[in-house]
């Protein structure tokens, strides 16, 4: 059975193109292929493709995009993928593993997990070991941050909370200003959230339900505090969840599935773009291939070095592919990464040395508060956000906080939150010849200013309703603010200064970049969708200019 492809997606229509993706997602899961196509599907063959017109690297937001706009224009496309597809259950039946019972499944080669929360009550009982597997979440480090990626077909949709927010138009149009700012309000947004499935939690059925009480106690001591807080969509399917709470649809919301994937119930990408890319009869998905370095020849195409590995992360090949158009869609980490290595090692010298800058983490600062006794929280939780306090508007202080969950199955009176400040900070990403490492210069300085701007909001909350930070949950220390990682990546070739302003890499024609690392180091909210209209808004543009006879 697909993962997630559970029956509220089959209530809702489902494109032909989607269902052929679909089909050849579970024909390439069946038998175990690395390359992933409609092909597959039919003719149970696995396609070899050693150049191919254009080439996708990465299967994320931005990634997705570009394989189903190449593919409905009818260009062959490979698409280059890294982590596994996840179509195939475990011992437990299951595709994912669960957040409190993690397995291999949980981390890209790790011997224990990583996750956001690091003790409770300081003790170290939220992290598990684990053996090595290619494994669908992956923590990646630097000095002073580390950054959250997905792993997989789909990246980061297989991973993340959903949380499917379009940006304060007014701040999209500080950080873009030369793009149409009510163009992408009218039609790329749009376009992004339908094709996302975007959706909204029933107002009665959020006030009445114990899933989601966590949340109304800190919409109350926000209000308390004089903050406003918000609704905000999500790409999980709340009428799914709502048969969840019934007990007439297997749980996965509601069974504490999330970072280390859904198995039902959240529409990622491997069900929405990419199944659509597939059906197309034009796109292929090689897995498991990971690329280490970009060239070009003679005639003006690309190469691309890859290494396939297996199971063990040992690399059992290496090849070369071909093409005349190149996709980044890495993420902001593995784009920039790629295309700083290429510069400062030659292989594409020409690249702005604006590649490899303009690198922040939206801001992101995660913290916990004690409630008072009576302020329960509830022993069950749904693992989807749907609310944030909104004090975006406050000049001197602008932060956006998700409040969000943390299920454990018993009461234990903690609001948890990951706030969004407005940081200016940005760093730039190095290249390191002796060792071939690119390094990110992001400081513990720079985290500090968002860790500032979270106390002056929190501090707030806490004098209104006389409570206290929780101490106990980011390790040893005492520390209240987790400030060394992000959810959010963004930066690294910012749109207009690295691109131009529609994603060309200055430089080099037909190289595009359409992932988050043209958004300049904030956006203000989770930016998934931001990134999936900006790439909506690129490939509009580059298949009328740039790929015409």
């Amino acid at each position: 059975m697909l993962p997630n492809m559970t029956s509220n997606l089959m209530q809702r229509q489902l494109t032909r193109r989607q269902i052929l993706g679909m089909a050849a997602l579970q024909t390439a899961a069946t038998l175990g292929f690395t390359r992933v196509s409609l092909a597959a599907a039919q003719e149970a063959e696995p396609d070899a493709v050693e150049f191919t017109p254009a080439i996708v690297i990465g299967s994320g937001y931005g990634g997705a995009v570009a394989a189903l706009r190449l593919g409905e224009a009818g260009i062959r496309t490979l698409v280059l993928e890294m982590g596994r597809l996840w179509n195939t259950s475990g011992p437990d039946g299951k595709v994912f593993c669960s957040t409190a019972t993690p397995d291999r499944r949980s981390m890209w080669f790790r011997t224990r997990t990583e996750a956001p929360l690091a003790t409770f009550l300081w003790l170290d009982v939220v992290n598990k070991d684990i053996s090595p597997y290619p494994g669908v979440l992956d923590r990646v480090h630097y000095d002073h941050m580390s950054v959250y990626v997905g792993r997989g077909v789909g990246g980061g949709s297989l991973v993340n909370g959903g949380m499917a927010v379009t940006p304060l138009q007014s701040y999209f149009a500080e950080q873009f200003p030369t793009v149409d700012t009510a163009e992408m309000y009218r039609t790329y947004f749009p376009r992004a959230r339908s094709m996302l499935g975007v959706n909204t939690v029933d107002p009665a059925w959020f006030e009445s339900t114990e899933w989601y009480r966590f949340t109304r106690i800190s919409r109350k001591h926000a209000s308390n505090a004089g903050l406003k807080t918000t609704f905000v969509p999500n790409v999980y399917d709340f009428g799914y969840m709502q048969r969840e709470a019934a007990g007439t649809a297997t749980r996965s919301a509601l069974a504490g599935e999330v970072i280390y994937g859904n198995n039902h119930g959240k529409r990622s990408l491997d069900q929405t773009y990419l199944a659509s890319a597939l059906g197309t009869g034009n796109v292929t998905i090689h897995t498991l291939e990971r690329v280490k370095s970009i060239s070009r020849a003679a005639d003006g195409t690309y190469v691309l070095a890859v290494d396939r590995i297996d199971d063990t992360g040992t690399v059992v090949e290496t090849k070369e592919y071909g093409c005349t158009y190149l996709f980044l869609g890495g993420g902001s980490v593995g784009t920039t990464e790629l295309l700083v290595r290429a510069r400062e090692s030659g292989t594409l010298p020409a690249l702005d040395a604006g590649v490899g800058t303009g690198w922040g983490t939206n801001g992101n600062v995660m913290l916990g508060r004690a409630n008072h006794l009576w302020d329960t929280v509830g022993a069950n939780q749904s693992t989807m956000p749907v609310m944030g306090i909104d004090d975006w508007a406050n000049a001197a202080n602008p932060v956006f906080a998700e409040i969000a969950p943390l299920p454990m199955g018993l009461e234990h009176w903690v609001s948890l939150y990951l706030a969004i400040t407005k940081n200016p900070e940005r760093a730039s990403f190095s290249y390191d010849s002796a060792t071939g490492a690119v390094k990110l210069g992001w400081s513990a300085a720079q985290s500090a200013v968002s860790v500032g701007m979270a106390k002056k909001l929190f501090d707030r909350i806490n004098r209104a309703n006389t409570t206290m930070y929780r101490y106990d949950l980011f390790g040893s220390g005492n520390k209240v603010f987790a400030d060394d990682f992000t959810y959010h990546p963004l930066g690294g070739c910012v749109l207009g200064k690295a691109t131009d302003d529609y994603g060309r890499v200055k430089g080099y024609s037909r190289l595009y970049v359409t992932d988050g690392s043209l958004v300049p180091g904030s956006i203000g909210v989770n930016p998934f969708v931001t990134i999936t209209a900006l790439a909506e808004r690129t490939m509009a543009r580059v298949l009328v200019e740039d790929t015409a006879p």
